[in-house]
């Protein structure tokens, strides 16, 4: 066998292996996670949205550890996406994706960051939203393809979040 022949097996060889251990590594990721609880349901009637924007659904992860991508329930997959505030909560509309639907009343923060899971871009070119699925607490990050939209986005999830309280004691939650 030439140096040439050799030299490619090898590296046939060396691919191969890295791609086995990336696999496994995602496999034990969603075995390590799999008492993460199952995501909300979409309601059936959402009031219209107040802000809509289209973008990139970057990642959810641990909250405060931007590295521990939750890989369950499609949660780690980057994708395009149309994210849109309404009274209920924030959806994420994921082609390619099952949606995910944040309640009102599970969102605790949003703040604008410089990356999580692998993506970063300028600084505060990133909205990342705090939420509680059952006693797990994420961040869920979502970038923006107009920058404009950028500020709309934070203000109406701030004003989400502060109006919560208040909707939950007005419907006896």
């Amino acid at each position: 066998m030439d140096t040439q022949t050799l030299s490619a097996v090898i590296t046939v060889a060396l691919i191969v292996v890295i791609l086995a251990m990336i696999g496994l590594g995602w496999r034990n990721r969603l075995r390590r996670q799999s008492d993460v609880e199952r995501l909300p349901a979409v309601p059936q009637q959402l009031e219209p949205a107040a802000v809509v924007a289209e973008g990139q659904y970057v990642a959810t992860t641990t909250a405060g550890d931007w590295l521990d991508r939750i890989a369950v329930q499609g949660l780690g997959i980057r994708t395009n996406a149309e994210l849109s505030i309404h009274a209920e909560g924030v959806l994420f509309d994921r082609p390619g994706a099952a949606p995910l639907f944040i309640p009102r009343a599970a969102v605790t923060d949003v703040r604008r960051d410089a990356g999580m899971a692998g993506k970063f871009v300028e600084k505060d070119g990133l909205l990342v939203i705090s939420w509680k699925l059952g006693d797990r607490e994420l961040d869920t990050g979502f970038r923006s393809r107009q920058s404009a939209d950028q500020q709309l986005l934070l203000e109406a999830l701030q004003e989400l979040i502060s109006a919560a309280p208040q909707a939950d004691a007005d419907s006896g939650k």
